[in-house]
């Protein structure tokens, strides 16, 4: 699914416009994207977790001379699913019940 097809999705479930589905949209993904460069993080209780990570600084290769390189640490925006999110993409199979014995 891409953007277009999220506001369409947006906007039908929602009786919104997809004008404003699209707002809507934009406006969410400004506000994620000002909390994590501010450090922030935000937890969707149920959908999942948006944060930053520390990545540390390593020694890589560059993979055309074989040369080692420093690759210097850096920041990433990370995202860490939630219960309910896990449970809608693998829904919760019944186990097999054991037989009883007479």
């Amino acid at each position: 699914m891409n953007k277009s097809e999220l506001v369409a999705s947006i906007a039908k479930k929602s009786g919104l416009s997809q004008a404003q589905s699209a707002d809507a949209l934009n406006a969410f993904i400004s506000t994620v994207g000002e909390a994590l460069e501010a450090g922030d993080s935000i937890a969707l209780v149920g959908f999942g977790t948006f944060s930053v990570k520390e990545r540390a600084a390593r020694t890589g290769r560059n993979p055309q001379t074989g040369a080692e390189m420093q690759i210097p640490a850096s920041k990433v925006p990370s995202f860490k699913a939630g219960k309910g999110l896990k449970d809608a993409v693998n829904p919760a199979q019944k186990a097999p019940t054991k037989a009883k014995k007479k």
